[in-house]
């Protein structure tokens, strides 16, 4: 079984107890979060809330370069070409799956965590984000990279980013900004720091552990375990931190022109900034026009709500050429040229937004199901 993408075993606690280890196992891919991982993880997650020994999850990968470098797009691609503006039932059920997924362990009944060692993009921000506990070490990159490929942050991005401090969400998602452990804890998107060379003595606390089987006493005891794990390990230097006026003021105000014009003409000597501006301008207006219309819409929304309007979101961005114009520039001819169209952020029009939005066919009952 060791082809499978994704491996489950179980740890044994000290008082008889189990702790489930789910770990996905394809790292020639960086783990690239495809349909088959979703098909294995959400029957065991819910079989695993259910059974009264397992009295916790971790989630993790296999090799040392990523834990999740964002979903499985290359055959999601065949289908954008060959089903265009017209029904794309693979795309239904890849945005459909991955979501329920996502929405599963936001709403885990038990201690849940993630270590997102190395790199954690796209899709594996979403698998991660929904944790109980999230870890981050000193080798983990993280990023919201759609505008690059003509999609925006889903994976309840829409949800997650909104709740960051100020309007760093928002800036993260116009310029696919690259985190490291201190950015990703201040942003909120992630609780700890652990050396990744100290894993191990994580699993053997949980192991040693006698856990009580009880939500909250069970989560503070995961929560010591990971401080304890942690202790005296260098911070880097966050760059949000540390640019954080500058971000708030260049994302300020309710008009994404005002925003891009700032963006465009941002001048900056230190390099993470001056990317973030460079990735913004070659980046998708279609992109960027949504994410900035969900990170007005959701404020008020409900994590179910979010994904209920992503699903639409991104059936949208199929029926529309961007998303897979990015994805040949990006993945399959890689030649970094994308032709984005509408080619300016000037030129797109309410209709536009609102025809990536609107309903295609029914609510998937798994999604409407969501409370």
């Amino acid at each position: 079984m060791t082809d499978s993408v994704v491996l489950f075993e179980e740890i044994k606690t000290a008082g008889g107890q189990r702790f489930g280890v789910a770990t996905l196992n394809a790292p020639a891919s960086l783990n690239a979060l495809s349909v088959d991982m979703v098909r294995l993880l959400t029957p065991k997650l819910r079989e695993w809330a259910g059974d009264d020994g397992i009295v916790g999850v971790l989630m993790q990968a296999a090799g040392e370069k990523a834990f999740c470098a964002g979903g499985d797009l290359r055959q999601l691609y065949q289908t954008l070409l060959e089903c265009g503006s017209a029904r794309n039932t693979y795309a239904e059920d890849f945005f459909c799956e991955e979501y329920e997924l996502d929405y599963l362990i936001h709403t885990f009944p038990k201690p849940f965590l993630c270590w997102g060692h190395g790199i954690v993009m796209g899709g594996g921000v979403g698998l991660m984000s929904g944790c109980s506990h999230r870890v981050v070490t000193a080798q983990s990159r993280i990023a919201m990279p759609e505008i690059s490929i003509g999609l925006y942050p889903d994976v309840g991005g829409s949800w997650f980013l909104r709740r960051t401090p100020g309007r760093t969400g928002l800036f993260l998602a116009l310029t696919a900004a690259n985190l490291n452990a201190a950015d990703t804890i201040f942003c909120g998107l992630a609780d700890v720091l652990v050396p990744h060379e100290r894993k191990g003595q994580v699993l053997e606390a949980i192991a040693a552990t006698h856990w009580l089987g009880e939500q909250k006493a069970d989560r503070a005891e995961l929560s010591r375990i990971l401080a304890r794990a942690g202790e005296g390990a260098e911070m880097p230097p966050s760059k949000v931190r540390e640019h954080y006026d500058t971000i708030n003021a260049l994302m300020a105000g309710d008009d994404l022109t005002d925003i891009a014009q700032r963006l465009r003409e941002l001048q900056s000597d230190d390099p993470w900034l001056q990317s973030a501006s460079k990735t913004f301008v070659k980046g998708a207006p279609s992109s960027a026009a949504l994410s900035f219309e969900l990170w007005q819409r959701v404020h008020r929304m409900s994590l179910a709500e979010v994904f209920r309007l992503e699903y639409w979101a991104s059936l949208g961005f199929c029926a529309h050429k961007d998303f897979a114009e990015g994805i040949r520039a990006v993945l399959i001819d890689k030649d970094r040229n994308p032709r984005w169209n509408p080619a300016t952020i000037e030129e797109i029009t309410p209709a536009f937004i609102e025809d990536h939005l609107r309903p295609r066919g029914e609510m998937p009952a798994e999604l409407a199901a969501l409370v």
